[in-house]
């Protein structure tokens, strides 16, 4: 498939880019949204990070599932250009339209993904793919923009986080069913 051996390698161009533009955003709009500007090219950098060479597909296939094509090249693609990118698009354009606190879910996807990153190194005691940019840029990016959002409703918060854990849960669901039908 074409894209699946080009993604990763446009991710981090696009990062650049994206990064190249961070001064006038910043400079333009409020602080919150600048922030969860920066979500789109730090997830873009954590992706080159985890998926170059198929890295983290085969880390989570041998270690996690024992050998298992339980992630497929479809689902890591599935996942982190329409799902990934759309999400912090989508998280973009909502909290510029209607608020930062309708932008929140960027920032707790992102924690919840560095979170789980550093539950497998400490399960497995070993570094995973996506482990550094997890520590470096996911856990700081993300507690740094949900409190420059300042007071938010609790609902905001919990609705993110809830979106958060939501999409994080049909992964593992549709990673377990590959496995359950016998596909992997």
């Amino acid at each position: 498939m074409w894209l699946a051996s080009r993604w990763v390698a446009a991710a981090g161009f696009m990062a650049a880019a994206l990064l190249a533009l961070w001064p006038l955003i910043h400079a333009a709009y409020a602080l919150p949204l600048a922030l969860i500007f920066l979500h789109s090219p730090g997830y873009m950098l954590h992706q080159v990070e985890e998926h170059t060479g198929d890295r983290f597909r085969t880390f989570v296939n041998r270690h996690v599932f024992g050998d298992r094509n339980a992630l497929s090249v479809a689902a890591v693609l599935v996942i982190n250009i329409p799902v990934v990118w759309g999400l912090n698009l989508a998280a973009l354009y909502a909290a510029y339209l209607w608020g930062a606190g309708y932008g929140l879910v960027a920032p707790y996807a992102m924690l919840v993904n560095g979170v789980t990153h550093i539950a497998a190194a400490i399960r497995f005691r070993r570094y995973n793919p996506g482990l550094a940019t997890s520590l470096l840029i996911f856990l700081p990016l993300g507690i740094g923009t949900i409190l420059a959002t300042g007071p938010v409703e609790a609902g905001f918060h919990c609705a993110a986080l809830g979106l958060a854990l939501l999409l994080h849960a049909l992964i593992v669901a549709d990673v377990l069913l590959r496995i359950r039908r016998g596909t992997a």
